[in-house]
């Protein structure tokens, strides 16, 4: 059966793919709802393919291309992002369309070089600079480490589009839906956030970088490299991005806990209860042996308090709340209230632990700790209670300078 692209516009096609088939996106992160590979192809007076995708995905690919190209030769491969999921078939275009130029950036053409051993038929794009294609162009733009070295956008000007790769990207395979206007936003919402606290999210200041370099672009249609094309709303996408970088949060608390019998887990549910009655709504426990980091880190990209609490195992955390406090210590999250608590049986270090992650990140540290021997006693509850009213007290300051700065605005 013959695949077909699909056509956005009188110049531009969308030939990329779904994955639903691996399990892990970088071998780590979770995709119960798969992802997509977005490729695209601009079919002017000359031709240009933007970004292939990964290697496991190369023939229904191909096939797409072949239908959008028709009997036309392909001119141009430019590769915005080098990641393998997205340059993967490099090597297979350039078989099947042996006159095709490699267009990239300088650290592009070091990677194309050390990944395929690629060093011929390349063009070498810079800062600004613009790929003529008779009746249309692109203007390349830098973006340095959102998410790799290497990594550019491209801008059509005549129809205002920006190719962002990896940039307000997405989580989650297109089903039968491709473009913004056609999907269930609130689905896509989820799975983007998640998409740039687990992939995007370190380089949150790198992102705002690139949002002020691309202010002056008037854009019509955002086409990045996974997840919706945004066609009606690209602003939408674009203000998403820019509240997250910003570390802009919500009202609410994420607990998680690691727990090996029940006492460290009966000790987040008191804080819990204590939330809800000091006035918090948005509250939600993991278990960190049952929630994978993935969808963990996403909520607490999005609510401004973090409880973290822990057994004690081998005098250190639960392991699995140390894999889970390593992502947060590497992502460097700002603008968040932190408390921790736990237990041990003979010898502490998981409480200790967490409070020197606590101290030596940028978070707003709740001053009491809570670490209760073998099980929590009387004394030990009325401070895991007190942990929750200083937290609900600090969100509750927020909330009522919010309201401040609106009634003053």
């Amino acid at each position: 059966m013959e695949l077909i692209s699909v056509r956005i516009n009188d110049f531009l096609h969308y030939v990329g793919v779904n994955d639903r088939d691996t399990h892990l996106f970088e071998n780590l992160w979770p995709l119960e709802n798969g992802v997509s590979y977005n490729s695209y192809l601009i079919n002017a007076e000359k031709t240009a393919l933007l970004d292939t995708v990964k290697i496991t995905k190369v023939s229904d690919f191909t096939a797409k291309l072949r239908a959008a190209l028709g009997d036309k030769n392909l001119d141009y491969l430019v590769i915005h992002h080098m990641e393998p999921d997205h340059s993967g078939a490099v090597s297979t275009i350039r078989e099947l369309y042996p006159d095709v130029q490699i267009v990239g950036n300088k650290r592009t053409i070091q990677y194309l070089e050390e990944f395929y051993g690629i060093t011929e038929n390349i063009l070498e794009v810079k800062d600004g600079e613009t790929l003529d294609l008779g009746d249309r162009s692109l203007t390349f733009y830098t973006t340095p480490m959102v998410h790799w070295p290497e990594s550019m956008v491209s801008y059509e000007p005549k129809s205002k589009i920006l190719f962002s790769q990896d940039a307000f990207g997405g989580f989650g395979a297109l089903d039968g839906t491709i473009f913004d206007d056609e999907i269930n936003l609130d689905f896509y919402h989820s799975e983007t956030r998640r998409y740039f606290s687990n992939i995007v999210g370190k380089f949150s200041k790198q992102v705002q970088s690139a949002l002020k370099k691309l202010a002056g672009l008037e854009i019509s249609m955002v086409c990045p490299v996974h997840g919706p094309i945004w066609r009606s709303h690209p602003e939408k996408i674009i203000e998403l991005y820019d509240k997250w970088s910003r570390y802009e949060v919500e009202e609410g608390v994420i607990i998680v806990y690691g727990s090996m019998y029940g006492n460290t887990q009966r000790m987040a549910e008191v804080i819990a209860r204590e939330l809800a009655v000091q006035g918090i709504s948005n509250i939600k426990v993991f278990d960190v042996s049952k929630t994978h980091e993935s969808y963990i880190l996403s909520e607490i990209w999005r609510y401004k308090g973090l409880i973290l609490g822990s057994c004690t195992y081998n005098n250190y955390m639960f392991p699995l709340m140390t894999k889970l406090v390593n992502i947060l210590d590497m992502n460097k999250i700002e603008n968040h209230v932190l408390g921790v608590f736990g237990s041990y049986s003979w010898s502490g270090g998981a409480v200790k632990a967490l409070k020197e992650f606590g101290e030596k990140g940028k978070y707003d540290m709740i001053p009491e700790v809570v670490e209760a021997k073998c099980a929590a006693c009387d004394e030990d509850i009325i401070g895991l209670r007190n942990i929750a009213r200083t937290m609900a007290h600090k969100l509750k300051e927020d909330r009522l300078t919010e309201l401040t700065d609106l009634l003053d605005n």
